[in-house]
């Protein structure tokens, strides 16, 4: 996991090539005016799925195979779960249509917080849980980069 600013995403750049192509499609879009939808920025290999909602008390740990996600918060804060993936145990198979497996985690829990302007990358080795209330319900907008392995 990584968590940091979008203006220091530049030093990701090295890590793949498909992460980078994420990360320049964040850095030149008018976030604060986007379009709630999905956005195709490289065929299968890089989309973006913007989303407004309320954060809520609870959800289910989730992990990828196929893609790493970039989550940034254009507007709102959630807490949002955070563990490797070797501390937990499958809930609900992995869904090869979604790439997504949903986990209960079987160690304390950690959280981070994901505060506008922030951005946090999964790995497929980290389960996360997001869409958390900080306090109490808040309104979000966030927009979540799929990024093929």
């Amino acid at each position: 996991m990584i968590k940091d600013k979008l203006k220091n995403a530049q030093l990701y750049y090295p890590l793949s090539e498909n992460l980078k192509k994420g990360f320049e499609w964040l850095k030149s879009q008018d976030l604060t005016n986007i379009e709630s939808k999905k956005y195709v920025i490289d065929g299968d290999d890089v989309w973006a799925n913007v989303q407004e909602y309320e954060t809520k008390e609870n959800a289910k740990y989730e992990t990828h195979r196929n893609y790493i996600d970039i989550q940034y918060m254009i507007k709102g804060k959630e807490f949002v779960g955070v563990t490797d993936k070797s501390n937990c145990t499958t809930c609900e198979e992995y869904n090869s249509e979604t790439d997504l497996e949903f986990m209960d985690i079987n160690t304390q829990e950690d959280y981070q917080v994901l505060n506008e302007g922030d951005f946090l990358v999964f790995y497929p080795t980290d389960a996360h849980k997001p869409s958390i209330n900080p306090n109490e319900k808040l309104k979000v907008k966030k927009v979540i980069v799929k990024v093929a392995v």
